[in-house]
């Protein structure tokens, strides 16, 4: 059967095989945070034609089954069919923010090591070949070339051992040798082979972005990014470690995200003629659950007091004990964590930042599913982690979505008629809101009398905007279209729990060190939907501090550039793993005041106005 797509494309469906599955193998990738389970609703698509077998509505809307409006994850093709796939079902495959910023960190590679140094090392061989004269073993024969060049002590696995025949022979006996800084045999290659390429992956609760690089000069070959597939388990940690321990579904977690990685992956190299074999170095950055599954660890410690995991430092393992599908011998290096709830992630942000060189006393916030926020400077860093939930990145709000094109990233609104003017990522057609655009419309409808401090709806406006929908009252921000986008209630509500939790996260830790916010100097924002956020707004609901907005700084998904300098610099490995030492880790879940204060930033912008002088005065004026 076919599935003919309106712009023109054709996809082959096997029987039996839903559309969302088909599109997949395709290429073509939607937009499913459950992993395609019909559990979370977002992979719509528009059945135009043709007859279709449905099994579930999942959190469609009586108005957009009516439309034809279906979930590809629950829809099967009982003959060939046309579709149609909203903006908002696309899975955006690539990262333009954040590979602009890359010549910035080979700019700063250079500035503190005179070359690339990647985790594998080559060295030219040459072997005499065996003849009934000269019958030593092939193992032989290689290490006493390798004694020849001053080499010794060098290890071979038995996978490196077990392909070393065939390639000796392929290669004529000339060739180079791959091999760690540990002196453990990796590869052997065609002299003539130049390029050497490395993976660096970012393995979010919500995302996993992987970049391809060609660690010769460190160009990024390509890159990709995807929904990481746990989410079907569970959109935070704790539900995922629940799921792990008390579910028994730790191998299930673990293969969830490898798979992600070798999706990502295989087109990557088709596309531009790599063989897996010569991808032979991996870096793998991710906040210290994220870690554990994917190695297959018990997480159970870490959501227990007093809170403690397998392992903060990782040994260097191999990609084939990983189930990464490069040559198996390839060596994986794991950005090291500092705590239950502060990651490799967060060490990779404080090592692509450079805040851990300058005097100044800086503030470092990653704004995810997770905020994690570190204050220090280049003699000292202390970090902590709160709960903020995946809201911001468009999971569990009603038209959430992550800021790609057709994302809603701005909001205006009329404080005489209430009507809204949109800013929509790409000038296209609204599809959804993100991260950016929830905080926005809600300082907006805040500032023009629509919700009060609480988050809840003013009554008798007179309005058609504000209405009862089925999660309770909603505010109406586009019309037309495939779907009326609208901000519910219960979407303010979750938005103000997690900016409360972060605004919380900061106040804590900066009274732990005994600071106030006069003394910090830079602020800066990591993580994805950054890039997008207005630093006035963040300050008007009180998730950011009311400080001067030249003291803020966006600097994108840090996790993944600081892999990228793990993978090419061996000083950045050494560094990283400094920054890790250097942390204190102050455990918000056993203090006393976060609760408090947390609960004291549940309102816009907080129940002590005091505390934004900026948002009280712009208040009394509105």
């Amino acid at each position: 059967m076919q599935i003919r797509i309106s712009n023109g494309k054709v996809v082959e469906a096997n029987a039996g095989q839903n559309i969302y599955q088909a599109l997949k193998e395709s290429g073509i990738y939607l937009v499913a945070s459950c992993g395609g389970k019909g559990v979370c609703g977002k992979c719509r698509v528009k059945v135009l034609g043709g007859r279709v077998r449905t099994e579930s509505t999942g959190k469609l809307m009586k108005k957009e089954v009516d439309e034809h409006i279906t979930l590809a994850c629950t829809t099967f093709p009982e003959e060939d069919i046309l579709i149609e796939i909203p903006e908002g079902s696309k899975l955006v495959i690539g990262d333009k923010i954040a590979i602009s910023k890359t010549k910035n960190l080979r700019d700063f590679l250079h500035s503190v090591e005179a070359g690339l140094q990647p985790a594998i090392r080559r060295i030219y061989l040459e072997l005499t070949p065996p003849s009934l004269d000269d019958p030593a073993s092939d193992l032989e024969r290689l290490k006493h070339a390798l004694s020849e060049k001053g080499v010794g002590q060098m290890h071979f696995s038995h996978d490196f051992a077990a392909r070393l025949a065939r390639s000796l022979r392929e290669l004529h006996w000339q060739f180079n040798l791959d091999y760690t800084e540990d002196f453990y045999a990796v590869a052997v290659s065609s002299a003539e082979q130049v390029d050497r390429y490395g993976i660096a992956i970012d393995i979010g609760t919500t995302t996993v972005v992987l970049y391809l690089v060609n660690y010769s000069d460190g160009a990024i070959v390509d890159l990709g990014m995807t929904y990481n597939s746990q989410m079907r388990y569970g959109d935070d940690v704790i539900t995922r470690i629940v799921h792990a321990t008390e579910g028994g579904g730790l191998e299930d977690l673990r293969s969830a995200v490898v798979n992600d990685m070798n999706d990502i992956l295989s087109p990557m190299l088709e596309k531009h003629g790599i063989r897996r074999e010569d991808v032979d170095s991996v870096v793998i950055s991710g906040n210290t659950t994220m870690a554990h599954l994917f190695w297959g660890f018990d997480p159970s410690s870490i959501r227990e007091e007093p809170y403690i995991p397998t392992l903060n430092t990782f040994p260097i393992w191999q990609a084939g004990t990983a189930g990464l599908d490069i040559l198996p011998q390839a060596p994986v290096y794991t950005v090291p964590c500092v705590g239950s709830y502060v990651g490799g992630d967060i060490v990779a942000g404080v090592l692509a930042s450079q805040m851990y060189l300058k005097p100044e006393i800086a503030l470092f916030m990653d704004i995810g599913t997770n905020g994690e926020i570190v204050v220090g400077n280049n003699e000292w860093l202390m970090t902590a982690a709160c709960s903020a939930g995946p809201c911001f990145e468009g999971s569990g709000i009603r038209h959430g979505m992550r800021a790609t094109e057709g994302a809603i990233e701005s909001v205006k609104v009329d404080p005489n008629t209430f009507e809204p003017t949109l800013g929509v990522i790409g000038n296209a057609v609204p599809a959804g809101i993100c991260g950016s655009g929830m905080i926005d419309a809600i300082s907006e409808l805040f500032f023009k009398g629509v919700i009060d401090q609480r988050g809840k709806f003013m009554k008798d406006l007179k309005t058609d905007r504000i209405r009862t929908g089925d999660e309770g009252p909603e505010y109406l921000l586009h019309r037309g279209g495939l779907k009326e986008i609208v901000l519910t209630e219960v979407d303010i509500e979750n938005v103000m729990r997690a900016k409360a939790a972060i605004y919380a996260g900061v106040s804590i830790l900066l009274k732990e060190v005994g600071l106030d916010l006069d003394v910090v100097e830079r602020i800066y924002i990591a993580g994805g939907f950054g890039n997008y956020l207005d630093i006035d707004k963040a300050i008007m609901i009180g998730m950011l501090p009311d400080m001067p907005k030249e003291k803020f700084s966006f600097i994108g998904n840090t996790s993944i550039a600081g892999a990228y300098l793990c993978l090419l610099s061996d000083r950045m490995r050494k560094e990283a793993e400094e920054i890790a030492k250097k942390m204190t880790y102050a455990e918000l879940s056993v203090s006393r005041g976060f609760m408090d204060e947390y609960m004291s930033a549940l309102f816009l912008p907080h129940t002590d106005m005091s505390l934004f002088p900026t948002v009280r005065d712009l208040y009394r004026k509105s």
